[in-house]
């Protein structure tokens, strides 16, 4: 059975919902209870966890009357139980501890996102001990949920945790504050992997975040392993029986830098990256829509290359007229007709058939109308920026390996954003291992006549010549000289050094990424990746560590630094086509746009001391 980590998620929020409380088959409608109405109070990065999984119409029917948010002033509701669910921070429990001495709520039912850890469950219990008496006797249940993820889709998910990109390469990072993030990173996939109920084998490339991150979560994974029962223990049988393990693909952003920045055609990237797609939610000017597998629409075409979406668009629109004329002719009868008693049921019994169609023919034109304004505000940012030109050019460069020059230099000297040109002008940079100096001349040139901060680009620059010489360099005191250079020049980013320049530089008609991960669920001897390692929790600690490495029939692909919708599309099409089939999930730190992804590189060009000024690239909140 494949893995479904948003059911599953969902599963423990609806017993959550229900006073932790094992969910009935019927929906909830239990007795006693479950059938009281309650509140829900939750911090800002819970309601983002729950938004893609839950609406508010299934709010209420888990008993929900009201959502709250835990720093917003909220009147007591003295006769009736509330549910919290937030992250472990002080801040939140002082203010539970301070609800439940004011006596808010008739009782509390607190969970956490994920582990609490010992020192805040002890502040929580003394500042309820030292409330009046009542206090303590308020607070019916302390409960960890291990769910601090969010479930985009059912085979997306983000860990919500921005800039780590930034965080894990900027020169001046602390120890302390890469070790913090890397930390908070396996936390992280620990909640999936507690929510999945397995207990995966893990692969990496050596040295990097992504070594960092695997140590870190099999620690983490052994430790809790030790405890019996444990977290894992109610899907040991299950995973026995089945003689099947996940593989955890872990992966650092410097392994494949292009599916960054790169434009894509496609309906959902566009829409994403043109308008800002954000936790299955748009806002255009006029109207807020939901994106998500609720719309057919939406999960027929989003995959589609843009023009198939218009025709799309207008042969259902054609369809739907059709239809309605349909209904119109059977309802509306002819002049001059006497009725008889055959012709009066007839005519009722269409009546009643119209009727009945009303709803879904309603449901339908609201689908076109939603996708009839997405796709005429993106006709208009195309029209403008030129955003076909930008797709066919950065496709010849990175699947055929050609550009046309003319092409790419009118490109960087006219319509688009100079997002958009320094985007290309990255993506150009990383196609060719060695572009002609002279056009690598003119290509900077045609940037700075359109005024485009050059720190992403320079940054870029200097990251591929590193790992060139170092790709090149044969001996141990040479490759040491230029790890130390390294250091110096940009700090923390020693995976960008190690990853090698196969991986930097775009490897043509499929994206790295599937490729390796393609290798690494197959399980067969492969140089690309006979030398990535393995850590597997379950295995015996010694130096050698586990020795199983695949076949396997599902994988989790995680990307540390921030993901894409193209990578996603990818791991669909490798779970489609390959036979047997295989299962894929991808999760990543966050889902950024080509946009956001290239002001962090901006940022990180200017910490290095690399371009000038400050950047014309507004920085976006990332899912």
């Amino acid at each position: 059975m494949a893995l479904s980590l948003r059911r599953k998620q969902l599963d423990v929020i609806v017993r959550m919902l229900h006073l932790n409380q094992q969910h009935l088959p019927n929906g909830g409608e239990g007795q006693g209870e479950e059938e009281a109405y309650k509140l829900l109070v939750m911090d800002p990065p819970c309601v983002s966890l729950l938004s893609p999984v839950l609406k508010v119409g299934d709010l209420r029917r888990h008993g929900v009357t009201l959502t709250l948010g835990i720093d917003r002033p909220r009147q007591a509701v003295a006769d009736a139980p509330a549910v919290y669910l937030v992250r472990p921070t002080p801040s939140n429990v002082d203010r539970i501890a301070a609800d439940a001495a004011a006596g808010l709520y008739a009782s509390f039912h607190v969970n956490f996102s994920t582990s609490v850890p010992r020192p805040l469950l002890e502040r929580l219990a003394a500042a309820c001990a030292a409330a009046p008496p009542a206090c303590a006797g308020r607070v019916a249940r302390v409960a960890d949920q291990y769910i601090d993820f969010v479930c985009l889709e059912e085979g997306l998910f983000t860990l919500a945790q921005p800039r780590a990109y930034i965080a894990l390469n900027d020169p001046a990072a602390a120890d302390a504050d890469i070790t913090s993030l890397i930390d908070a990173v396996a936390l992280g996939l620990f909640c999936v992997f507690a929510t999945l109920g397995v207990v995966p084998v893990i692969r990496c490339a050596r040295g990097g975040p992504a070594e960092m991150v695997a140590a870190a979560l099999d620690a983490r994974l052994r430790d809790h392993l030790l405890a019996k029962p444990n977290l894992f223990t109610e899907a040991a049988s299950a995973a026995v029986a089945s003689f099947q393990r996940p593989v955890l693909c872990l992966f650092d952003r410097n392994f494949e830098l292009s599916v960054g920045v790169q434009h894509d055609w496609s309906y959902r990237p566009l829409v994403h990256d043109v308008l800002g797609l954000k936790l299955n939610k748009l806002k255009l000017p006029a109207e807020k829509y939901e994106l998500d597998d609720s719309d057919k629409f939406w999960v027929t075409n989003s995959w589609s290359p843009f023009p198939k979406v218009a025709e799309e668009i207008e042969a259902q629109l054609a369809k739907y007229k059709q239809d309605v004329d349909e209904v119109n002719q059977r309802t509306g009868g002819g002049s001059g007709v006497e009725f008889d008693g055959t012709d009066l049921f007839g005519n009722t019994r269409h009546l009643m058939n119209a009727v009945n169609s009303l709803p879904e023919l309603t449901e339908r034109k609201k689908m076109i109308d939603k996708h009839t304004n997405i796709a005429t505000s993106l006709l208009g940012h195309i029209k403008e920026r030129s955003l076909d030109g930008y797709c066919d050019c950065e496709n010849d460069m990175l699947v055929n390996g050609t550009v046309d020059r003319n092409t790419l230099l009118s490109l960087l000297r006219g319509k688009g954003t100079k997002e958009d040109k320094l985007r290309l002008a990255v993506t150009y940079l990383l196609s060719f291992e060695t572009p002609p100096s002279s056009e690598l001349e003119q290509v900077e040139a045609a940037l700075r006549e359109s005024e485009v901060d050059m720190s992403a680009f320079q940054y870029v620059k200097r990251i591929k010549a590193l790992n060139t010489q170092f790709a090149a360099a044969s001996g141990t005191a040479t490759k040491s000289n230029i790890v130390d250079w390294a250091e110096k020049l940009y700090g923390q980013s020693l995976s960008a050094v190690t990853a090698g320049v196969k991986n930097l530089l775009s490897d043509g008609r499929q994206l790295a990424l599937t490729r390796t991960v393609d290798a690494l669920i197959e399980g067969k001897p492969n140089p690309e990746v006979d030398d990535y390692l393995l850590f597997d929790p379950r295995a015996p600690r010694s130096g050698t560590g586990g020795q199983f490495k695949g076949p396997f029939r599902e994988a989790i692909v995680f990307m540390i630094g921030g993901g894409n919708y193209i990578e996603y599309r990818s791991l669909m099409e490798l779970e489609q086509r390959t036979q047997p089939s295989k299962h894929v999930i991808y999760g990543a730190t966050e889902i950024l746009s080509g946009a956001e992804f290239i002001h962090q590189l901006a940022e990180l060009g200017q910490k290095a001391g690399l371009g000038g000024g400050s950047s014309n690239i507004p920085p976006g909140a990332a899912q």
